[in-house]
């Protein structure tokens, strides 16, 4: 008896990316890994809902992320967002891979914990869990209580380990501690360049060269 092919597996890590950091990519890295995805889709936002305005222009964060990623296999630059008009809903972006994956696709929507507090603020959080499984990658840094709306929204869905959340296409949320949990803060980066500081080893070397070559975020 032949074997039914296993369901693709694949992860969506959204964000400003402002800019993209080595903390980003090594947690996309680990996320493959321990989730055993095939691709880890690195989708900036092009207008976030919930967050300021960008620094710099979409355009500039997607080149800096295709060079932060350079050949590393299984990470995604995608572009998906920033061709919508409107906000960046992530329900809208789940949606669009799932129709692209099929319904029997395994679909992440990774978060870090920060984010992961604001969830039941999101838009229509209760179809982030139909159409994906829900993982937080937790911060080195990050200790805070669940707020009410929150337990509500994610009761009966925590599961403890991969092969329990990849048991079914969506609807599950694990909680994950990554190998490095490296703390680098995008905000710290803006802060060391507006004022001219070292940014090495916080950033990719393309990304720090580009970056250091055409002037951004110096002001």
């Amino acid at each position: 008896m032949i074997e039914a092919p296993r369901p693709p597996r694949l992860a969506m890590l959204g964000g400003t990316f402002d800019p993209v950091h080595l903390g980003h990519l090594r947690s996309a890295v680990e996320l493959r890994e321990v989730l055993e995805l095939d691709r880890v889709h690195l989708i900036p936002a092009s207008v976030p809902p919930l967050r300021g305005e960008p620094r710099v222009s979409s355009d500039q964060r997607l080149l800096l992320l295709q060079l932060g990623i350079g050949d590393t296999p299984g990470l995604v630059a995608d572009p998906r967002e920033m061709h919508r008009e409107g906000p960046s809903y992530s329900a809208d972006t789940l949606a669009s891979l799932r129709k692209e994956f099929g319904v029997e696709a395994r679909l992440v929507m990774a978060l870090g914990h920060d984010a992961f507090l604001r969830l039941a603020d999101w838009h229509e959080p209760e179809r982030l869990f139909a159409l994906a499984h829900l993982v937080v990658i937790d911060r080195p840094d990050h200790e805070a209580p669940l707020p009410a709306a929150l337990d509500a929204l994610i009761a009966g869905r925590e599961v403890d380990n991969p092969e329990a959340l990849m048991a079914r296409p969506a609807g599950g949320l694990l909680r994950l501690a990554l190998p490095s949990r490296m703390a680098i803060s995008a905000t710290e980066v803006r802060r060391r360049l507006a004022e001219g500081n070292s940014v090495r080893y916080l950033l990719p070397e393309a990304v720090e060269r580009h970056l250091l070559t055409h002037g951004l975020y110096r002001h």
